[in-house]
């Protein structure tokens, strides 16, 4: 089944190909690998719903990729059971990420989830009973008619149940999907500030630190694999419609069609221009809490760092040192205040 709101390339077939995907799989990493050096810290499942794919077909995933540090896993609350975490742990896995997105009973027909709230709390307690180093829980917000009430309802049993991260994503209308053939999906945005601004409120004084837009972790929490991306630092896409950022600059974007990629179609590569890696940098780095860094900037782009003066007197950015940082305030605007970052540096 495919969410209603997911614009991502989806086979929705009954009876996948699941070794072809393993062969396909290891066919890119073997192209992949030579541009890395060194064994690859992290690996990440996700992206689609690899709790369903038979936890041999991910174990031969792990054998080939041998990472050094964490393996994450994207997973739906009904796709846990006490077997699938027992084998999930014995291939590796040491991060678990579950789809919840609501615990809402009205809410979450509504986002195409196949789990009631119970099943959701209970998939929740089995995967941190069941070892994991770290359970995180996927919450999505903004559906219209959502009150404050009810999101931090969610954030609560979220952290109730004890995991030691949250994800906390607006709701967004894509192209082609569903919700984009419907009419008002998603709330204002008066009302989708006073949501935000009240979870993140909340999950602060239960103990969660925001280190990204989105993302809140318990201390030693943190997704290590996304800290990747949030970094900018280089990863190799494996996979249907998988997007790769090799050392050397090149961005790849593997066919999103099964059958293309299956059958060997090779990636698109390119290397971003100056002005376009400038973008790119900026959009990741400053969405975290870490900030960008200005002479690591400046040598990959060629261009010194500048923040917007007005930005800075009004307190929504900060250097600390030689990072230019989002103020907690401005996370809820972070594009328009990156769209003004990138505008001071080229100017």
């Amino acid at each position: 089944m495919r969410c209603p709101y997911c614009a991502f390339a989806v086979d929705t077939r009954r009876e996948p190909d699941e070794a072809g995907w393993v062969a396909g799989v290891l066919r890119d990493w073997a192209r992949e690998a030579p541009f890395f050096v060194g064994a690859p810290t992290t690996l990440a499942f996700g992206g689609g719903t690899p709790s369903r794919a038979d936890p041999a077909s991910l174990a031969a995933v792990v054998r080939a990729v041998a990472p050094s540090g964490e393996v994450s896993m994207e997973a739906n609350p009904e796709d846990v059971t006490p077997e699938r975490l027992a084998a999930w742990r014995g291939l590796g896995v040491t991060r678990l990420s579950l789809g919840v997105q609501t615990f809402s009973p009205a809410l979450a027909p509504r986002l195409g989830r196949a789990h009631s709230a119970r099943q959701a709390v209970a998939a929740l307690g089995e995967a941190i009973a069941a070892g994991f180093r770290s359970v995180s829980a996927d919450l999505i917000f903004g559906q219209a008619g959502q009150e404050v009430a009810a999101l931090l309802d969610d954030v609560e049993a979220a952290v109730a149940a004890g995991v030691g991260h949250v994800s906390l994503y607006a709701l967004t209308i894509e192209e082609g999907t569903p919700f984009a053939a419907r009419a008002g999906m998603a709330v204002d945005e008066d009302r989708w500030v006073e949501l935000q601004e009240a979870a993140v409120r909340r999950l602060g004084a239960l103990g969660f630190e925001q280190y990204e837009v989105s993302n809140f972790a318990r201390l030693g929490h943190r997704s290590q694999h996304n800290e990747h991306y949030w970094r900018a630092r280089s990863w190799a896409g494996l996979g249907p419609s998988a997007h790769g950022w090799r050392p050397d600059g090149t961005r790849t974007a593997n066919p999103s069609g099964f059958g293309e990629w299956s059958e060997g179609q090779p990636p698109e590569c390119e290397r971003p221009t100056p002005q376009a890696l400038l973008f790119e940098l900026v959009w990741s780095t400053l969405r975290h809490v870490e900030g960008v860094d200005g002479p690591e900037l400046a040598a990959r782009t060629g261009f010194t760092l500048r923040a917007p003066p007005r930005l800075l007197e009004v307190g929504l950015l900060r250097w600390e040192g030689h990072r230019l940082c989002l103020a907690p305030t401005a996370f809820p605007i972070s594009d328009g205040v990156v769209r003004a970052v990138v505008d001071a540096t080229l100017a």
